[in-house]
C-alpha cells in the first residue's frame, strides 16, 4: 500500500495526501479512494474532491467528527489496499477536426518538434489519455498521456478567449477547454461536444480517472456532429472497462 497522509486543513476540510508527484498508480489509488467515500455515503459528507495525487475531504463537523471521519477514510483505505481492480474506468471517444480555424496552432506544434501535421495528429490520436483531475475552469480535464513527441510549451501570451471545445497541447500535457476562457495552450483542434453544461443535471462530461480517446473526424463530419449536439441526438461513443 501506498505510503499517506491523513491531515484536518480546517475545521470541515481533510486532505489525503499521496506522494506528490504525478503518477498514474498514484492517481488510481486517489480515484478509487474518492469513488470508495462516495459510494460509502457517509453521514455529514458533503463533497470529496480528487486531484492528481490528494482528495478533499469536506464534511458538517456538527454531524461528524474529524476522529470519526479519519476513522472512516483509513478503514476505506484498508479495504481498498489489496483490491487494485474495483474501479470501473470509462473510455469517453472524442471526435475532434485537426488544424485549420480549428486548431490554429497545430502547424507550429508540427514545426517545433519536427513532425508534419498529420504525424501530430497521428500521434495524438493513438494514446489513451487519463483525467487525472478537474480543474481550471468547471468541467476542464486535465490528461495525462501525451506522447513526448509532441510536447510543446505553452505560448508566450495567453489568449484572451479560447472556444469552449478546444482541444490543446501545454507542456507535456493535453486538455480540452470546457467553457470559453482565456488560456495559454497551444491550440490544435476542436470537438463540438459540450464538456461542461450548467443547465444539465449532471453538468459536467468527463470525470476524475475516466479515459478519453481522440478521433480524427473530417470537416463533414465535424459539422454533422455538431448539428447532432444542438438538437440533443447525438450519443457520445463511450466504452465501459473493468
Amino acid at each position: 500500500m501506498r505510503p499517506i497522509n491523513i491531515r484536518q486543513i480546517d475545521i470541515d476540510h481533510i486532505l489525503i495526501e499521496y506522494e506528490q508527484i504525478i503518477n498514474e498508480d498514484i492517481n488510481l489509488h486517489v480515484s478509487r479512494i474518492a469513488e470508495k467515500l462516495r459510494e460509502d455515503n457517509i453521514r455529514g459528507l458533503i463533497s470529496v474532491i480528487p486531484t492528481y495525487c490528494s482528495v478533499l475531504i469536506e464534511y458538517n463537523p456538527l454531524i461528524i467528527t474529524y476522529e470519526e471521519m479519519k476513522r472512516y477514510i483509513k478503514d476505506a483505505v484498508a479495504k481498498l489496499a489489496d483490491n487494485t481492480n474495483t474501479l470501473r474506468v470509462r473510455t469517453i471517444i472524442v471526435p475532434v477536426l485537426y488544424g485549420g480555424n480549428q486548431g490554429p496552432d497545430l502547424a507550429e506544434v508540427a514545426r517545433i518538434n519536427g513532425l508534419s501535421e498529420k504525424e501530430v495528429i497521428s500521434i495524438h490520436t493513438g494514446n489513451t489519455y487519463r483525467v487525472y483531475m478537474i480543474g481550471f475552469n468547471p468541467g476542464y480535464p486535465y490528461l495525462g498521456g501525451l506522447d513526448s513527441r509532441i510536447s510543446t510549451p505553452r505560448l508566450d501570451e495567453p489568449r484572451i478567449k479560447v472556444k469552449a471545445g478546444s482541444v490543446a497541447i501545454g507542456g507535456e500535457q493535453t486538455g480540452i477547454y470546457s467553457t470559453d476562457s482565456p488560456g495559454g495552450w497551444r491550440l490544435i483542434g476542436h470537438t463540438p461536444i459540450v464538456l461542461f453544461d450548467s443547465k444539465s443535471e449532471d453538468p459536467v462530461l468527463l470525470k476524475a480517472g475516466d479515459n478519453v480517446k481522440f478521433k480524427s473526424v473530417d470537416e463533414k463530419t465535424y459539422l454533422k456532429i455538431k448539428k447532432l449536439i444542438e438538437n440533443n441526438q447525438y450519443n457520445i461513443e463511450v466504452v465501459q472497462e473493468s
